[in-house]
């Protein structure tokens, strides 16, 4: 919590009768009530002589307030950071990242600091005159790899209207629950979830999805692929890996409770599915054209540590040492299809911005 200097205030006579919260935001109308009560609720909001309040303590006027006031959260969400980039290609038209998982590309509600968005300001601060840094597509905080960013605005522009015709090429590694037996294609819709507004589903509002996924490796209890998309929606790979029945494993949002055989598996593979602390989902390749040369450039980079190792602790288990309690069913037919609320525009994860 920020230290402030307290201000002094006196509540009015013409707010006697008032709660404190209602009387501070006649006194304080720049800040938010539910950011008023938040400081009473910290102790930043004393009577003088110092007494404890509450939000619903009455006023009656004439009374001292001392106010510690709070600086706005988002204050600093377009401020440089010094925080390390994996660059894995620069020049003065575009910056290609390798972005690690727990980095958050852009500030919002609860990370207003220490973003990708933070680390390209100090990085290349010739974004800072760009629509949001530069930044052109994200990926999910916990998804790793590989995304690019323009440092000029006809960059910005032209690498916009490839996402928008679906020319980039973007490869991703996943690692899911189940024995997935084919290559295959998933083509549903994406929207907001009709429950949770923080969640994506497939629904028939929903904008148009297709996603590719390709075997390359099977376990007793796992499957590791190779996705590609050929749109860009929020969390696509992760709900269309939902809807086949075989989630992302470390997935805390579309994984599917009840269906994880924990207590079949060997102890050391539990233990490294207990311990994968994130969406084991990576970026591995990334193309496009180039906006000043017009050339196709494709970068790919490694697998990061942890999904190594978590591939490692799979292919120690025989292919036939765990009898799955579930399967993965080919072509599923979707069994009712989410009516979302109409889909607004928010960002995360594989989509790109509009």
């Amino acid at each position: 919590m920020t230290q402030t200097t307290p201000i002094t205030l006196i509540i009015p006579q013409d707010l006697g009768g008032l709660r404190l919260d209602q009387a501070l935001q006649k006194l304080l109308p720049e800040h938010s009530r539910s950011r008023l009560q938040q400081w009473i609720k910290d102790g930043l909001v004393t009577l003088e002589p110092a007494q404890a309040v509450t939000a619903k303590t009455k006023v009656w006027g004439g009374e001292r307030l001392l106010v510690q006031v709070q600086p706005a959260p988002d204050q600093h969400a377009f401020e440089a950071e010094d925080i390390p980039l994996d660059v894995q290609y620069e020049d003065e038209h575009i910056l290609v990242i390798n972005k690690p998982a727990g980095l958050v590309v852009h500030p919002a509600a609860g990370n207003w600091t220490g973003t990708l968005l933070n680390a390209l300001l100090h990085h290349a601060p010739v974004v800072k005159d760009l629509p949001r840094a530069g930044i052109v597509h994200r990926l999910d905080k916990d998804t790793s790899g590989l995304l690019v960013v323009a440092k000029t605005l006809t960059a910005q522009t032209s690498l916009v209207r490839q996402l928008q015709a679906r020319t980039v090429k973007r490869e991703y590694r996943a690692i899911v629950w189940g024995q997935v037996w084919q290559n295959g294609r998933v083509d549903q819709p994406i929207g907001r979830h009709p429950h949770a507004r923080t969640k994506m589903a497939i629904n028939r509002n929903g904008k148009p999805a297709v996603t590719r996924y390709e075997v390359l490796e099977r376990f007793a209890v796992h499957t590791y692929l190779r996705c590609n998309l050929e749109t860009g929606r929020t969390h696509q790979i992760r709900v269309h890996m939902q809807h086949l029945k075989a989630p992302l494993v470390g997935d805390p949002v579309y994984g599917l409770r009840g269906i994880v055989p924990l207590r079949m598996m060997p102890q050391h593979l539990r233990d490294a599915v207990l311990n994968f602390g994130r969406q084991a989902l990576h970026a591995v390749k990334l193309g496009l054209i180039h906006p000043a040369t017009g050339e196709f450039m494709e970068w790919q980079v490694e697998l990061p540590a942890d999904m190594k190792s978590l591939l490692e602790a799979m292919r120690l288990v025989p292919a036939d040492e765990v009898d799955l309690p579930f399967a993965f069913e080919e072509d599923m037919e979707d069994d009712g299809l989410d009516d979302a609320y109409p889909d607004d525009e928010w960002l995360d994860d594989e989509d790109e911005i509009d």
